[in-house]
């Protein structure tokens, strides 16, 4: 009887070892890059520059979230910053402020993945 079960089994799973393996590798990563963007993001704001409401957006009367991922120097300084989510009618406006936040230095540059909201106004 336990025969049946195992050919059942392996009819089923016919590549249990490699499903395993492909799982484990999933969860090594996924484990990874959890870390290293909770590490990343530890980056304390020494200074905000607010960003405009666009005229654009105060016609249409749109409101919204926006996430950028922004590289940043080891000095504070912020490198980059690039719309990954949200209306693109807050790109510019978003990304022209985040560019002049300054951060705590660190020993290498970091990305973070900032939000900032624009409420009809």
């Amino acid at each position: 009887m336990p025969r049946l079960v195992s050919n059942r089994v392996n009819r089923l799973f016919p590549r249990r070892p490699f499903y395993l393996a492909s799982l484990l590798v999933a969860l090594f990563v996924f484990c990874f890059l959890e870390t290293g963007a909770a590490q990343e993001a530890s980056r304390k704001v020494i200074a905000k520059t607010v960003p405009s409401y666009p005229e654009l957006a105060k016609r249409m009367h749109v409101s919204g979230k926006v996430r950028l991922e922004v590289v940043i120097a080891a000095s504070g300084a912020v490198k980059t910053a690039s719309l990954v989510g949200g209306s693109p009618v807050f790109e510019k406006s978003a990304v022209e402020a985040v560019k002049q936040w300054r951060f705590e230095p660190a020993p290498k540059d970091t990305k973070a993945i900032i939000v900032l909201e624009f409420a009809d106004q």
